[in-house]
């Protein structure tokens, strides 16, 4: 059946396509952009979506478009100072039309999304689904992904100590590194948490898709998929610059600048992020700063059009992140919270962490049929330059090295994705996208567990070598169709088929205090294959212009594979294999905009079932995970989002969020015993998530050119457990956050605050003891400058 797949999508693809052809005509939009009082506004920026057409209006207000096809368009309209608008039109001829921009401080801005992989506005589609423009992402203070912790219903995301995130959802949890929340950066998926970047630099958005998202984005987006877009070049140029400098030594700057090379044809964007910190942790073992590090990140762009219908645009990341005391661990949660941000480690090391991120982008625009296509290869080399601490004491027991050359520690992915889609303008009530997707990882890993001067005598001065490399591969097909039953309801239904085959082999090996090597476990080879079938169907019901009812059903599910080799002492079966991970989500939900566009109120109710749950468990001191298939959960919640202009000048937002998870079979290992933890919650899942802000922004001078800007917002989170025995917990607790700016003319400062009352809590924690406090108290001033328009 699999190997007749590839001729049926052909001739599903070939018949969509034939349906469509009739509609290729091309045809010429005129329109002009003006204010409530009828006066053009020049520089707004107009954008057919799903097309290569965009542009920004004269100094009249005027704007003309060429070669526009037959059928139904959905035009942005964006300008600093107006509400951004999405306006949707019928095209069968040459057509005039004329827009009228509101006021921001009059509605709420309309977003639009590629959340299903094309341009769309997010109330239109069935799913839950959170959105951050550039405006949010400043105004909340954002700079890492995990900082949307609670300002996303249900979603909570934890740093370990290493600035890698654990991130949950409706208590759908990453562990280990082996995802269950997949995020995507311009379109390329951070693979796995070796190559995942979480600092934000020129964001243009950010959307957070919440419960499975495995037909359009595949493996290990159980429970939901974070899609980062950052700012691309255009005609327009702009420089933006930033200065942060806070308290605990915090200094950010930013750079960004977007040109066009050739008018219309070539383009060049660039971006640059530097931030460096001292660290919220002594260690008293020295009486030094622990956790100081910084971090540089590089962003580049070349943007090419050679004609309206093709788009090529090559992208390239490089992060190099430098931590002088990564893992900032102190055993123990009371020792954690009555002396907070101390620790007393003897192994003093730097964390070298380089990321790169390279991709070929090419799009077509067709008149029947829009083809894509993504080329990407990551890759990520982390090491220790000296053993790190390992036993998280001043005493020297247990180090870890893993500083073995380029060969070891260094992860490469390559991954390649091909779609075909309907033209989104067609007036065909059928619509479809379809495609293959295919990568290729490489994992080769290298450490050593070093037992020194305060070990056991017959251990210290050895060294135990564990060396695993795995390589996997996978294929992935996938189909989606949907189809407008009647004008005001749509149902929409895919298909994912994954393939994925590992390949792992692994040894053991004792390096005596002579330097003399012993051979414990000689090299052990083994391989796995799995597949899994994603289904999805939603319907949704248009109840007017403005609201819409939806319910869906979605699988999802988290790739099986091989544990890796750990020591013989802690008597695991060596490349033991776990199954996938599968979940049955149902949903209900409505979306609404009221009050012409001053209120937003989206509400959805969710039942998820999980089987074949992956439990992993971490190997001390080897640090290696090893992960089995040996529980069911049940989750089931309600998320509410409300924005709201509440009054001129006034944005009211909040959310809230609960989460009833519980495990109806949970069958571990403990100390010899099989013990049955049926009824405890899964980890990083606090049962209540919530936001409450304000925004109040106070125009003068003339032509309201200057603003005071007045921004505040609570993030509250329930009570939750860090392991299956939910012995560690942290209580509910909230964060209090707050900003004052000025803004002229492009120049802004800024002096905010973040967790203002102080609350010293459990940001992560390990199942066996270790403890990482969230963030205290941190404040400081930001002054930003964006130049638009003719530069050079």
């Amino acid at each position: 059946m699999i190997k007749s797949l590839p001729n049926k999508l052909f001739f599903l693809f070939a018949f969509l396509i034939s349906t469509q052809l009739a509609f290729g005509q091309n045809f010429t939009l005129n329109g002009k952009v003006v204010n409530e009082n009828n006066i053009g506004l020049a520089n707004v920026t107009v954008q057919i979506l799903n097309s290569n057409h965009s542009g920004q209006t004269n100094e009249n207000g005027d704007f003309s478009f060429n070669h526009i096809t037959k059928g139904f368009h959905t035009i942005r309209f964006t300008s600093l100072g107006y509400a951004s608008e999405n306006r949707t039109i019928s095209i069968d001829n040459n057509i005039t039309i004329e827009v009228e921009l509101a006021q921001i401080s009059n509605r709420l801005d309309e977003a639009v999304v590629t959340a299903y992989k094309q341009e769309n506005d997010p109330q239109e589609l069935p799913l839950s689904l959170s959105v951050f423009d550039e405006k949010k992402v400043e105004d909340h203070h954002i700079w890492n992904i995990k900082d949307i912790t609670a300002m996303v219903p249900n979603l909570n995301s934890s740093n370990p100590g290493d600035n890698r995130n654990v991130t949950s959802i409706r208590g759908i949890t990453t562990t280990s590194y082996n995802q269950a929340i997949t995020t995507y950066v311009d379109g390329v998926s951070q693979f796995n948490l070796d190559t995942y970047i979480p600092y934000l630099q020129d964001v243009e958005r950010i959307e957070v898709l919440r419960g499975p998202q495995g037909t359009l984005y595949g493996r290990n987006a159980m429970g939901g998929v974070i899609n980062i877009i950052t700012k691309k070049p255009t005609n327009q140029q702009s420089i933006s610059a930033e200065i942060n400098l806070g308290n605990h030594g915090q200094q950010r700057y930013l750079l960004g600048l977007r040109t066009p090379l050739v008018k219309d044809k070539l383009f060049f964007g660039a971006s640059g992020l530097y931030n460096k910190l001292d660290g919220f942790y002594t260690n008293d073992f020295n009486d030094s700063n622990y956790d100081k590090q910084h971090t540089t990140f590089g962003n580049f762009f070349l943007k090419y059009l050679p004609n309206e219908h093709w788009t090529m645009t090559l992208n390239y990341k490089q992060v190099a992140n430098r931590n002088n005391g990564a893992y900032p661990l102190v055993f123990g949660k009371e020792d954690a919270l009555n002396n907070p941000f101390h620790l007393s480690q003897n192994a003093l090391t730097e964390m070298v962490d380089n990321t790169t991120n390279a991709s070929l982008s090419l799009n077509h625009y067709g008149n029947a049929v829009n083809f894509s296509s993504q080329t990407a290869y990551q890759s990520n080399q982390r090491y220790y330059k000296e053993p790190i601490d390992s036993d998280f004491s001043p005493y020297d027991a247990i180090t870890l090295i893993n500083n073995y050359g380029k060969d070891w520690n260094n992860v490469k992915v390559f991954t390649q994705e091909l779609k075909l889609s309907s033209v989104t303008n067609s007036i065909s009530p059928l619509s479809w996208t379809g495609g293959a997707y295919l990568f290729h990882q490489d994992q080769p890993e290298k450490q050593g567990i070093h037992s020194g001067n305060d070990s056991a005598p017959e251990d210290a001065g050895t060294t135990s070598i564990l060396t695993n490399k795995s390589l996997r591969n996978g294929i992935a097909l996938f189909g989606q169709v949907g189809y407008k039953l009647l004008s005001d309801l749509q149902i929409l239904a895919g298909i994912r088929y994954d393939y994925e085959h590992v390949k792992h082999n692994g040894s053991e090996e004792l390096e005596l205090a002579n330097s003399d090597i012993e051979t414990i476990q000689p090299n052990i080879s083994g391989s796995a294959s799995f597949h899994a079938f994603t289904p999805n169907v939603s319907l949704r019901y248009d109840l007017g212009e403005e609201s819409n009812i939806y319910g869906s059903y979605s699988r999802g599910f988290r790739a099986g594979g091989l544990s890796p080799i750990a020591s013989t002492e802690d008597n695991q079966p060596a490349l033991r294999s776990f199954k996938p991970e599968y979940s049955n989500n149902f949903e209900i939900g409505s979306k609404n905009v009221f009050l012409d566009h001053k209120l937003q109120v989206n509400i959805a109710a969710f039942y998820t079932r999980v089987y074949d749950a992956q439990v992993p468990t971490l190997i001390l001191p080897d640090a290696v995970t090893l992960t089995q298939n040996t529980g069911r959960m049940n989750s089931k919640g309600i998320e509410l989002e409300v924005n709201a202009k509440a009054l001129s000048n006034l944005d009211i937002f909040a959310n809230l969020a609960y989460t009833h998870a519980r495990y109806t079979d949970l069958n571990i290992g403990q100390e010899g015993e099989n013990v049955q933890l049926k009824g405890n919650r899964p980890i990083y899942t606090p049962d209540w998530t919530s936001m409450l802000g304000a925004k109040y922004t106070y125009s003068f001078g003339k032509e309201k050119s200057q603003s005071i800007i007045i921004n505040t917002y609570g993030q509250f989170l329930g009570r939750q457990y860090f392991d299956l025995n939910n012995t560690i917990d942290q209580k509910a607790y909230s964060l209090l956050n707050a900003n004052v700016g000025y803004e002229n003319n492009g120049y802004s400062v800024t002096v905010w605050g973040q967790n203002l009352a102080n609350t010293t809590y459990l940001d992560y924690a390990y199942d066996f003891g270790a403890v990482h406090l969230g963030n205290p108290v941190t404040y400081g001033v930001t002054l930003r400058k964006s130049f638009n328009g003719k530069i050079f």
